[in-house]
């Protein structure tokens, strides 16, 4: 068998690091609090005493810490100063106005740019295009969660659990004003917001307003937020826009630390 031949870049890697970054990364996009050192050793693919020794090095210095019963592993608070400077130089909203710019130009429309807060989503971006006749929004705005197009957008990539807790919700805005919901209309077009990357509203929340919308994610490919497009465009014009707003949303995603080898909200 011909070995396979390292790359000048791969030659100066250091295998302990390597793993311990991947533990590290690991922990960060888990679905629960703690895992337990067979998930790590599973998911990263190195053998028990080596992660046992990477875990016990990370925790010496804050970067990783074990729960009250010493079964589990989870990010520790020492990540808190190394990730201060990150925080302080990444500014979101700065992030993605030049996104937002080129969308508002390309559509004709009002480009936003929205993240979430508990049950609720808060305008923090926006551009507005060219048009004499368009869409006005402050920034500070806040929506529901499930508001229209954007509320597709986020709702289709949350995880099973997450999703049927906020579908029982008694206030749902899918498609207007908290008015009930045609479940298997709206249960068919999550999953082609899954398959396509982005979300429509043609003219449920308001006749005549058109919306595109896709999911910003950050770190572990949860969403954190939302790209949206809206405006007097064409129900045809608002449709051809997806691919290119969900291309945006996936480049803005991956400044924020998103996987981009993992499909968008992916388990």
């Amino acid at each position: 068998m011909v070995a396979k031949k390292e790359t000048s870049k791969e030659r100066y890697l250091v295998p302990a690091v390597d793993q311990a970054s991947r533990v590290l990364f690991y922990l960060a996009g888990a679905r629960s609090s703690h895992m337990s050192l067979t998930e790590v050793c599973a998911q990263v693919g190195i053998h028990k005493s080596k992660a046992f020794s990477i875990l016990h090095t990370l925790q010496k210095f804050g970067l990783v810490q074990r729960n009250s019963d010493g079964k589990g592993y989870a990010l520790g608070p020492g990540l808190i100063s190394l990730s201060r400077r990150v925080l302080d130089n990444l500014n979101v909203p700065r992030l993605a106005e030049p996104i937002l710019e080129k969308l508002a130009k390309k559509a004709g429309g009002t480009a936003i740019l929205g993240l979430i807060a508990d049950k609720s989503v808060f305008v923090v971006a926006k551009e507005e295009g060219n048009n004499d006749i368009g869409y006005t929004i402050r920034i500070g705005t806040r929506f529901p969660l499930t508001y229209g197009s954007h509320g597709k957008a986020i709702a289709a990539f949350l995880p099973a659990n997450e999703l049927n807790k906020l579908l029982q919700q008694k206030s749902l805005y899918f498609y207007g004003e908290a008015q009930p919901i045609n479940r298997k209309r709206l249960e068919e077009e999550l999953v082609q917001v899954r398959r396509d990357g982005f979300a429509l509203d043609l003219g449920d929340m308001r006749p005549g307003l058109n919306a595109v919308a896709a999911p910003v994610f950050g770190a572990g490919a949860r969403p954190i937020g939302y790209m949206v497009v809206i405006g007097l465009v064409s129900e045809e014009a608002a449709r051809q826009l997806g691919p290119t707003l969900a291309q945006a949303a996936k480049a803005l995603s991956r400044q924020l630390g998103a996987d981009p080898e993992k499909r968008w909200g992916e388990s």
